[in-house]
């Protein structure tokens, strides 16, 4: 009988099957929030370590002390890249960039040559900025040092808010998420109330009935998650033959731990929910079950 029993549990597929597709359904759902948030994260980094700090040089200075300060500035941790402008690269520059060519009428004095660099993305704070800037303004070969401080403000402003609205939506996201895998596995534990409540009545013990579906539910949540995961993959690959932005974002480590994440949450949300509904079952009086 108890063998007949579990029979009858191998028969309830069609269950299975819609609890699988629900529960990757709700999983890609959360891949995709997951995927943004991860993205917009190197988003933010990117767009932080796009400032450039511009170090005016004074007129006439000898290539030694440039390079002494420019040596001085690459070995700083704040400093991503470095770059030398001279005068006649300053001049390309800025006829490329739609100015006038006036250096034929007066000196090209107004365009000095200059030390480019980027800040790393944990300096750029104003306050920092300050003391980089007055550190700077020590070497006598410095005449200038300029970054764009209202954008600074700005960017450092928005990313603050703008984080705090992702991560307020990725929790909601995913508490919605838990609660809507736990309805669809508890719908389709639902149709084998009275094949569980069969097999109790029959001699089975609370883990004789419990092990098979467990099992079923840790097999179940892994594909659900393993399925999400390539929906997931399939969706960036699309996004970033359209999108050339998308593939400067790419970051295979961290795909392979959204993954594994969503497999991890398929899999003990699913065994949770079946567990309990069994529980739940082989509690409840026969009369109960209809």
């Amino acid at each position: 009988m108890v063998k007949a029993g579990r029979a009858s549990i191998k028969r309830g597929k069609p269950s299975y099957f819609m609890s699988i597709l629900g529960v990757t359904l709700v999983l890609c759902l959360l891949g995709i929030i997951g995927l943004i948030t991860i993205n917009s994260k190197k988003l933010i980094t990117n767009l932080k370590e796009s400032v450039e700090v511009h170090v005016f040089l004074k007129q006439n200075i000898k290539d030694t002390a440039r390079e002494r300060l420019q040596a001085y500035i690459t070995a700083q941790p704040y400093v991503k890249n470095v770059t030398y402008t001279d005068k006649e690269t300053a001049k390309k520059e800025w006829v490329k960039s739609g100015g006038e060519d006036f250096t034929e009428f007066i000196d090209n004095s107004l365009l000095p040559p200059s030390i480019d660099f980027k800040i790393k993305a944990d300096y750029l704070d104003s306050a920092k900025l300050v003391d980089i800037k007055t550190d700077l303004s020590k070497f006598y070969v410095v005449d200038e040092v300029k970054y764009p401080t209202a954008v600074v403000g700005q960017m450092v402003s928005n990313f603050r808010t703008a984080s705090i609205i992702l991560l307020i939506v990725a929790l909601l996201i995913s508490a919605l998420v838990i609660i809507l895998i736990d309805n669809t596995i508890r719908l389709a534990m639902f149709s084998n109330r009275f094949l569980i409540k069969t097999m109790q009545m029959v001699g089975a013990t609370r883990w004789y009935i419990a092990k098979p579906l467990n099992i079923k539910a840790v097999i179940n949540g892994a594909l659900s998650g393993a399925i999400a995961t390539a929906i997931v993959y399939v969706l960036l690959v699309f996004a970033e033959n359209f999108f050339d932005g998308f593939k400067k974002l790419h970051d295979t480590q961290s795909l392979l731990l959204l993954g594994f994440i969503l497999i991890l949450i398929g899999i003990t949300i699913t065994v949770f929910s079946t567990h309990r509904s069994v529980i739940k079952y082989l509690r409840m009086k026969l009369d109960e079950l209809y």
